[in-house]
């Protein structure tokens, strides 16, 4: 069995590094931005709009805690890092409470990355749609300083979310709207508040609908960065394609199952199987490569629309352990007992010998693994 990278870069020289928050700002209610410079001042903080970074958590107790959270800064600034946190509620989350409660101005984080796919293509010129809901609009925020400052293509931005209690980042994307033609905005309330519609905080409420997308968006060939929670996901992805979006000019963004969009885009002809960060292509299969999840299955033809064995092995009905789906975490670290692959994404760490990070791979040659048996 061989295991090849096939980006050359030097992953060994990569790994978690000391980052100081030098600036925390309430966004909203619930979300959070610290602002961070590495306590390495050598270290270099560029990176692509729309890109994560991996955060470990050390808890009360000693308690180690992975966390991914969106770059939401401007691109340019190679200042510092900015990354902003909701802090989940129903039910509680452990990382988010961690940062809202215990990290100030002066605390400390291991960071590692950046890492991602979900960025914006800047080799076309069609328009761009960002369309968010809730945090989801963190990576946006960070493509839009992308794409006010170096660009001048027409921009969209259409941003859903509960109220003006939870609204993050309004200001920001107002400011930024502003500083030249063609860019566009438009934010939607569930359940606004007493004075928000008389205020202007909000153009419209209730949920986006095909109506209001049809009066915001002129026809044409957009490229369309979709990020949000799943529910707000899937009722948006069957909005754009009903209005003739192509489906591989929608990109998506979220840390879940790569399925979790499939069976909820209406026609089943369009049902969603990608990885997070990347564009939904058409199925395509190849007999020649096969993949067995464990010693006792049938092989499988390796399906090349996947971007990985992960998505392939959720397509199958298996469900391995995953947290990051980017080669960070070694949470899909799984045997590989026969067959090559090679590492579409470079890993954070290389795994050990006979054995494969799932989320990053792709099969050269037939592949046997030791998966656990298909889920019920």
């Amino acid at each position: 069995m061989t295991v090849r990278i096939v980006n050359e870069t030097d992953v060994s020289a990569r790994g978690f590094e000391r980052f100081r928050v030098v600036r925390r700002n309430q966004e909203s209610q619930s979300i959070v931005s610290f602002e961070l410079v590495p306590v390495d001042a050598e270290r270099s903080l560029s990176f692509v709009a729309g890109q994560f970074v991996a955060v470990r958590l050390t808890l009360r107790g000693g308690e180690s805690l992975l966390r991914h959270y969106s770059l939401s800064g401007d691109p340019a600034d190679t200042t510092r890092w900015r990354i902003s946190v909701k802090l989940e509620s129903t039910p509680p989350g452990r990382g988010s409470t961690h940062l809202h409660e215990c990290i100030g101005v002066g605390g400390e984080l291991e960071l590692a990355g950046p890492a991602g796919t979900f960025v914006c293509d800047e080799d076309n010129g069609r328009p761009v749609l960002l369309m968010s809901g809730g945090v989801g609009v963190t990576p946006h925020v960070s493509m839009l300083h992308r794409l006010t400052h170096a660009s001048t293509r027409r921009v969209h931005v259409i941003h859903a979310c509960e109220n003006s209690v939870v609204h993050a980042f309004g200001d920001e994307i107002r400011r930024l709207a502003a500083m030249r033609d063609g860019i566009h905005t438009h934010v939607c309330y569930r359940n606004p508040l007493t004075g928000d519609e008389a205020s202007g905080a909000c153009d419209s409420t209730g949920l986006l609908t095909k109506e209001t997308l049809q009066s915001l968006l002129p026809l044409d060939d957009y490229e369309v960065y979709l990020c949000g929670p799943p529910g707000f996901m899937q009722a948006n992805w069957s909005l754009l394609r009903g209005l003739g979006i192509a489906r591989e000019r929608i990109h998506y963004e979220f840390f879940g199952p790569a399925t979790v969009l499939e069976d909820h885009a209406g026609d089943g002809s369009d049902a969603v199987q990608s990885a997070p960060g990347m564009a939904m292509p058409g199925p395509s299969s190849s007999s020649e490569v096969t993949v067995q999840f464990h010693p006792q299955a049938d092989p499988l033809p390796w399906d090349s629309s996947c971007h990985s064995l992960l998505e392939m092995a959720e397509q199958a009905g298996y469900a391995p352990p995953f947290n990051c789906r980017a080669g960070i975490c070694n949470a899909c670290l799984t045997p590989l007992l026969a067959g090559d692959v090679d590492y579409v994404e470079e890993p954070l760490v290389p795994p050990p010998d006979g054995e494969v990070l799932l989320c990053c791979t792709r099969p050269v040659t037939p592949l046997t693994l030791a998966l656990q048996p298909l889920r019920a």
